[in-house]
């Protein structure tokens, strides 16, 4: 097992993730793709790993005055039961289906944003403010299929915020507490079913220490980013892993 590469690239992608909000998805495929590891190992690692992440990122923008704690919890609610349907699907649904849904999604998202003529940014998008139902609603759908998909949360959601018209450092901060309550449910399904060696248990609290790390620095540099500079990375990123995923492999 090689220790290093797996902490630099639970290192890199907590820096990823503390700074535009995507990135959580290439734990699931690095531990799956390249180490081989069976699903239900890999997702209850991946969703360990966002959890700290959905964490340590809220925290730090909700003290920049980056998060809706209004949205984000109605948001999280949904997301909370549709991640436990998320878990149970996962058992039922091929995984190559959930991940074919799940970045299709991501792919429409991200066009949109790029096509989406910017306007005056107030911070808060008007239609998921506004709607308890339609943010429920969009927390229930993401769940599903980001516990289910093992994406994390902010890949997906991030982006869908951004097109209600939230800012997308705001978007990045209400993605992230979302994401928490997505991996809670996640983490006691998949480890329940997990199989880890005993070497991984007992690395697993410096994977995530690692991880954080990231998260962390991430998470404190975002707001230096341009916000429309963000959007255009994020949109394009979304579209090109999107691509990456449906038609490349």
């Amino acid at each position: 097992m090689n220790i290093a590469l797996i902490l630099a690239v639970n290192l890199l992608v907590g820096l990823c993730v503390g700074l535009t909000g995507i990135a959580g998805f290439l734990l699931p495929m690095f531990y799956s793709g390249f180490l081989g590891m069976a699903p239900a190992e890999t997702l209850a690692l991946s969703f360990a790993a966002f959890l700290i992440s959905g964490v340590l990122g809220s925290v730090n923008y909700y003290k920049s005055k980056n998060l809706d704690l209004r949205t984000a919890m109605i948001l999280s609610a949904g997301s909370f039961v549709g991640a436990i349907g998320g878990v149970r699907l996962n058992l039922l649904i091929p995984e190559d289906v959930m991940q074919t849904i799940l970045y299709i999604v991501v792919l429409g998202s991200g066009v949109s944003i790029l096509l989406r003529k910017d306007k005056k940014d107030t911070g808060a998008g008007g239609a998921a403010k506004d709607g308890k139902i339609l943010c429920f609603g969009l927390g229930a759908v993401t769940g599903v299929v980001c516990a289910a998909s093992g994406a994390g949360g902010p890949v997906l959601v991030m982006p869908l915020l951004t097109l209600l018209g939230f800012s997308a450092h705001m978007a990045i901060g209400i993605a992230l507490f979302d994401s928490i309550f997505i991996a809670l449910p996640a983490i006691a399904g998949y480890f329940f079913n997990a199989r880890l060696e005993q070497e991984m248990w007992m690395l697993i609290p410096v994977i995530l220490a690692v991880h954080a790390v990231g998260v962390f620095f991430g998470s404190r540099n975002a707001s230096k980013i341009n916000q429309t500079l963000l959007k255009r990375v994020v949109a394009v990123g979304s579209v090109a892993i999107a691509c990456l995923k449906l038609f490349l492999i």
